[in-house]
């Protein structure tokens, strides 16, 4: 099949599946048949260990939509499929163009819609009319004829016809069609600027051989000043990050206790501390270690104090980390607190990518090049699994088990719910609970999320 095919074949499928219907289990089977079909249309040059990760993970996410319909799998199943057109494309484009590409496309797409030489296939116009006259316009000339005298004959055959009102929402369908060509358009004929491929080599994970020169970043510095400077900036730094370290973790670990909401308070205002910080602490590794300056032979003495400092950092992580898992022990699993976990892991990926940056000599650009696949990582793992019954069944337990916090705040733990209500014979959660259950299973087929349809 040709481009033209695959965006009609997919812009009908989208109209069938989301025709009155709620979204759910159609926007994962749609998900689904885009990976299935843009596996077929794929060159094989273009087939990379990559392109069958992203093909995997985009038909995963397909079906955690369909189980979940939330909006974490929502964006799963769209960064995963727009990841999969990307790589598809040209397999060599770095990730981080995926955004104003497509931002680019759908901008666009309204003009490039009628550049119909660039999608259509022209030189078939001719016998594409010649079949339209054929296969249709032809055979409705004859059966509307005959169709007039045979109703005109018999009272009984016309009443077959004349008796039967067409319901369908016809509006429904023509934005339906609009918003799937939209979608389709931009998926199987999106267009990458010259100007990103023109300066696609500026985010190179290695340097180019004549970038490994070391040599002063500004006019007003030499290569010695910019290296000592570096030198004392970054002793200055350890000793400052020491203190604050240890008055950190006096801080949490030793003062007294307080009430539940300045715990709270306190610990998100140091976690973001943190946070902050060790972005700033990548920036100015950045800010030293770019170009040729990675190659400079008497830079060993700056490297090995970045590289503490880098450790340090990751010390300043897990003390935050090991005050949030004693703050979740005391007061519950929560969303919020599971996401601090998430954003202090990644900061210590981010680390570990820096410090691999130093000792590997790479690019700036590696960093984020790689940081956006642990994001997209991120995405995928929150995703699929179940995060509400998890919390609900950890806290479930506890002697200050917040019902109303858990009954109306976090999502699919309606099996742990059901077993609480039973054991404390609370017949008003019982019944909204199945309320809730019977709702979601009288909904039609493709409007279902499969997670209530295992639900008893």
């Amino acid at each position: 099949m040709k481009t033209h095919h695959y965006i009609f074949l997919t812009t009908a499928l989208f109209v069938i599946l989301f025709y009155d219907q709620d979204m759910g289990l159609n926007f994962g089977i749609l998900g689904i048949l885009y990976a299935i079909l843009n596996f077929f249309k794929t060159p094989g040059k273009n087939k990379t260990r990559t392109f069958y990760i992203l093909t995997g993970t985009s038909i995963l996410s397909g079906i955690a939509f369909a189980w979940y319909g939330d909006f974490p799998s929502f964006l799963a199943v769209a960064s995963s499929l727009l990841l999969l057109a990307y790589k598809s494309r040209n397999k060599k484009m770095k990730v981080l163009f995926l955004i104003p590409v497509f931002i680019t496309n759908g901008c666009t797409s309204i003009c490039r819609i009628f550049m119909l030489d660039k999608w259509l296939p022209q030189k078939s116009i001719p016998g594409m009319w010649q079949k339209i006259l054929a296969f249709v316009l032809i055979p409705l000339v004859l059966i509307s004829v005959f169709f007039g005298v045979y109703a005109a004959g018999s009272d009984h055959f016309a009443a077959l016809f004349t008796d039967y009102e067409l319901d369908i929402n016809l509006w429904q369908v023509f934005c339906l069609s609009v918003l799937g060509f939209f979608i389709a358009f931009n998926f199987w004929n999106f267009a990458v600027e010259r100007l990103i491929y023109k300066n696609h080599h500026f985010l190179d994970n290695d340097f180019q051989e004549n970038a490994k020169e070391p040599k002063s970043t500004y006019s007003f510095l030499d290569l010695d000043a910019e290296r000592t400077s570096g030198v004392i900036s970054f002793f200055c730094l350890n000793i400052l990050l020491i203190f604050f370290i240890i008055t950190y973790n006096y801080e949490q670990f030793y003062e007294v206790s307080k009430t539940p909401v300045q715990l709270s308070e306190e610990t998100h205002e140091r976690v973001n501390a943190v946070i902050m910080s060790i972005v700033m602490a990548i920036l100015v590794i950045m800010f030293y270690f770019k170009s040729g300056f990675n190659f400079d032979s008497k830079a060993k003495l700056l490297k090995i104090l970045a590289k503490v400092w880098i450790i340090l950092n990751a010390i300043l992580i897990l003390s935050a980390a090991a005050k949030n898992y004693e703050y979740i022990v005391n007061y519950a699993f929560t969303y919020k607190r599971l996401g601090v976990f998430a954003f202090l892991l990644l900061s210590l990926v981010g680390l570990g990518l820096t410090f691999m940056k130093i000792q590997k000599q790479k690019r700036n650009a590696f960093l984020f090049n790689t940081m956006a696949w642990y994001l997209y990582g991120t995405i995928l793992i929150c995703s699929y699994i179940n995060w509400g019954g998890i919390i609900t069944s950890q806290n479930i337990s506890r002697k200050n088990f917040d019902l109303n916090y858990h009954a109306t705040s976090v999502n699919f733990n309606q099996e742990s719910l059901m077993k609480y209500a039973d054991e404390k014979n609370n017949w008003k959660l019982k019944k909204s609970l199945q309320d809730k259950i019977r709702s979601e299973k009288s909904k039609t087929f493709l409007s279902q999320i499969l997670y209530y349809q295992t639900l008893k």
